[in-house]
């Protein structure tokens, strides 16, 4: 977490690395897809560990080793890629859609299987929360750019996960979804000067498709999704 020099109306927070080191490895022991508790159960129990500015900066690095850990899963499947058919396709982490677009049914979703063991309804959903309640207090104390860009990241894995890698959207995907929005919207919403966002959200805002959620592990349509009708409610309001 890198921290700003102080200025008018900024309070520099006192970072404890070991305590930060600790909660990110609790968390990521107690609670994930190895737990029978249901992923909404569990994300509401993470929130609270992740208290005051330590847990604020955990929460930045959980999205931070969740981006990151996605970007070199699809590396080296591209890799692979090109080895066994000799084409070869760009993995812009700025903009996933192309990638999916263009080698979706040769790709497989990274999301629940990534070697740092969070998962997405749980750890991840958890630390966007975290940030978006708290979303003016990281922006005194921190650089709140590389979080939003991670956000954005897993929002754009999400929903091209949805449109091109077969990932059923049930109600924890949708909240997923949900709260990664409002969480960049909170975080743009406290930045003097929010940067410009980024391609693959203004492409999911031009279009209108709301898609059918069901039921966590079942069949049962329960409600429907918009992304690009809540990317412009929340982002361009």
């Amino acid at each position: 977490m890198r921290w700003f020099p102080l200025g008018p109306g900024r309070r520099r927070a006192d970072p404890d690395p070991a305590r930060q080191q600790a909660l990110l490895e609790d968390i990521r022991r107690r609670y994930g897809a190895h737990v029978r508790v249901p992923f909404p159960e569990q994300a509401a129990a993470v929130v609270p560990a992740l208290d005051g500015d330590d847990g604020l900066a955990v929460a930045a690095t959980v999205l931070r080793e969740f981006a990151d850990e996605a970007h070199a899963e699809l590396l080296a499947q591209a890799g692979e890629l090109y080895r066994r058919t000799g084409h070869g396709v760009a993995v812009d982490r700025r903009n996933y859609r192309p990638l999916w677009q263009a080698a979706g049914p040769e790709l497989r979703w990274p999301l629940f299987a990534l070697p740092g063991r969070l998962h997405p309804y749980v750890q991840v959903a958890a630390a966007a929360t975290v940030l978006g309640d708290q979303a003016r207090r990281y922006v005194r104390v921190a650089d709140p750019q590389p979080p939003l860009a991670h956000l954005f990241e897993i929002l754009d894995l999400t929903v091209a996960g949805w449109e091109y890698g077969r990932v059923p959207v049930d109600a924890d995907a949708a909240a997923l979804a949900g709260r990664l929005i409002a969480t960049a919207r909170e975080l743009r919403a406290a930045m003097p000067e929010p940067p410009p966002l980024p391609p693959p959200v203004r492409e999911l805002m031009r279009r209108n498709h709301t898609v059918d959620v069901r039921e966590p592990g079942g069949h049962r349509v329960v409600g429907g999704f918009n992304p690009g009708r809540e990317m412009r409610q929340s982002l361009l309001a």
